[in-house]
């Protein structure tokens, strides 16, 4: 029986990350939640949507919801930048920045309908909080040269987070 639970179970992950997905409307700015609210509209659709879970559940899925929130952040942040590509799908796909390997499949379910609320949330303007800006992480089994070059702005779980900026002092 659990083998049949986790078969449906994956074909209701699969079905629903097939769906259209509407595209959020544009919400009034407001200053209290920030320019986020501008941008909600940059962001929809179903390839945005899919690009973005698939990436928090590659990235970040061992980590708790404000761990893979702060993942969504970075590569929103990396839209908005003008130094990244100008798209989701873009900035997941672009060569040499995440270390999973694109296209594999999604094996736990729970983690990848989690994912998926995440990024949909973070599509629709969810308040960007966590990592004051960052456009970098890494994890912390690693030390990457790179890191040495920005601004170490929080760590979150297994992860740590980088904004431009030179670094002025060790953290």
């Amino acid at each position: 029986m659990p083998t049949l639970t986790r078969k449906l179970a994956a074909l209701c992950l699969s079905f629903s990350l097939a769906l259209p997905v509407a595209a959020p409307t544009v919400a009034q700015a407001d200053p209290a939640r920030g320019p986020e609210t501008v941008t909600n509209a940059r962001y929809g659709g179903a390839d945005s949507l899919a690009c973005l879970t698939e990436a928090l559940y590659f990235e970040a899925r061992g980590e708790g919801r404000s761990g893979q929130r702060a993942v969504a952040e970075v590569i929103l942040n990396r839209v908005d930048s003008g130094a990244f590509p100008n798209s989701v799908c873009g900035v997941v796909y672009q060569r040499g920045q995440f270390s999973y390997k694109k296209g594999r499949r999604m094996s736990n379910a729970a983690s990848a309908a989690r994912a998926r609320q995440i990024a949909a949330e973070a599509l629709a303007g969810a308040p960007r909080s966590l990592t004051d800006g960052a456009t970098y992480f890494h994890t912390t089994a690693v030390s990457p040269s790179w890191s040495r070059r920005f601004t170490r702005t929080t760590r979150i779980g297994a992860h740590i987070f980088y904004r431009q900026g030179r670094r002025v002092a060790s953290n």
